[in-house]
Order: structure tokens, then sequence, then C-alpha cells
């Protein structure tokens, strides 16, 4: 495995770069409401991205191996989809969670960062599983720093999930991150203390965690990219990148409205 390690210049991207995808997700809230369709999201996003900012939506358009290309400028996930949701006409209906993931491109440098937005008041379970789910994210971010290993942030997303009656979907991890939009390491949402890669200052990836309310088995749609549970439960992701500095960490997705760590943290 071939972890690069990142030099200050591209730190000092990296940070403009996750401030500005994070700055996406903190103008797109107060649209984010019943009666809007994920298409409308999409279309504020890019056009906020591409003429206020000036940055290159990374997704549009972007073919892993194996995959066609994605038609949006960023994923929308509702209620029981998990990831990599393709905006369309489907709209919000009072109650609906939506996680909206926002990837940009700044001076070739890219910033990944996700959010859950309610539409309207959310049922006391998705509010739950929303907030459970945001926790884990955090208990994952603070096992950051070198010595430690991509294991025990998995071990700490796991055991908070899975002792709220939750469960960790297993297919899709955080990803280093920098120049390129997804590579190594992978950063898996489970896993054993002190197993895995050692982590190091200067290596940059996402913490992302998919936390199912049922079981943690997934679907793909025939679409090739939406991920849905497969017992239809309600799914939540959260997702900052982050640095591991010398001797902990930084979150370079933040912004103005980026919301506060769990307060028990």
């Amino acid at each position: 495995m071939s972890v690069s390690i990142k030099n200050n210049q591209d730190i000092v991207k990296m940070r403009v770069a996750g401030q500005l995808a994070s700055e996406v997700l903190d103008y797109i809230t107060d649209f984010v409401r019943p009666g809007i369709s994920t298409e409308e999201i999409d279309k504020l996003c890019h056009e906020f991205m591409v003429i206020k900012q000036g940055t290159i939506p990374a997704p549009l358009n972007y073919a892993p191996p194996g995959h066609t290309p994605y038609p949006k400028s960023i994923c929308t996930s509702v209620n029981n989809q998990i990831c990599h949701g393709i905006p369309g006409p489907k709209i919000l209906k009072r109650g609906d969670i939506i996680n909206i993931d926002v990837t940009v491109i700044k001076d070739g440098y890219h910033g990944d960062t996700s959010r859950m937005f309610y539409a309207g008041e959310p049922s006391i379970q998705a509010q739950r599983l929303c907030d459970i789910t945001y926790e884990c994210m955090w208990l994952g971010i603070h096992q950051v720093k070198p010595g430690n290993y991509l294991g025990d942030i998995g071990y700490a997303i796991q055991n908070h999930a899975e002792s709220n009656g939750f469960s960790v979907v297993r297919e899709f991890c955080g990803h280093g991150i920098g120049k390129v939009f997804h590579e190594e390491p992978q950063v898996l949402h489970y896993g054993t203390q002190g197993h895995g890669l050692e982590l190091k200052a200067g290596m940059i990836f996402t913490i992302e965690p998919m936390i199912n309310a049922g079981k943690k088995d997934i679907k793909m749609l025939p679409d090739g990219w939406t991920v849905v549970t497969k017992d239809r439960s309600l799914s939540a992701q959260w997702e900052h990148t982050i640095l591991v500095t010398q001797s902990g960490y930084e979150v370079l997705t933040q912004s103005k409205g980026t919301p506060q760590e769990p307060s028990f943290l």
C-alpha cells in the first residue's frame, strides 16, 4: 500500500479546497425543505461551485473502472439510500432525511465532505440515527494521531454504532485524498484496535461512516451508482476530510456553518 504524505504546500491547498466544499453545504442548508427536488438541490450547488467559487464539481462525469460516468455534481442520498444517490425529480417530503455529499476541486486539490439534512421535522428514529452517526464520525476522528492505527478508527465507529443498535456498512469506506479524488489508504468504519496501517503526520483521508438503522446488507440500484439498504431501513452518513498532524488531527472541511463536534467529546 502506497500512501502519500502531503507536504506543506499540499496541506495549504487542501485547507482551501476543504473549506470551499464545506461552504457549499452552508449555502444549500436553507434550501433543503419539503417540496424541493434533489435535482434542484444539485443545480443550486453546481451553480454555487462553478460561478461563485470557481471550483470544479469532482463527481460530475467521474467514472471509476466498471462505472458509467456519474451524471451530476453532488450526491443526494435520501432515507434508505446509503450513498451515491443521483439527484433527479424526487421531491423531498416532510420528515425525509438526506445526505448531501460535496467534493470540489480547487487548484487541482479535492475537498470532500457531507452532512445530513432534514426536510421538516424527522422521526425520532431518524433523528437518533443521524445523531449517533455524527457521534460515530467524531469518535473516529478522535482516534487520529501519529502512532495510532486505522483499526482504531474503525473500532471506535463500529463499537458506538452497534452498542446503540445500529449497523455499519462494510462495502464502502473512507479514502485517502489530495490531487486524486480516491487514493490509498482505505479507511474502514469497522475494525480491531491496534490493527491496520499506522498513521503518520501528513496523511490526509476522509472519515465517512455509513450507518444503517436495520441490518448492514446493501443493494445496488440499476443506475449502477445508488446504494440502498437491502431491508429498506433508514441510513445516515457524515463525512469530514482529516489531516494527521504531528500531535493529532486537523479537520480540513470546516466553515462558518459546520456543526460543532458532539458535546460529550
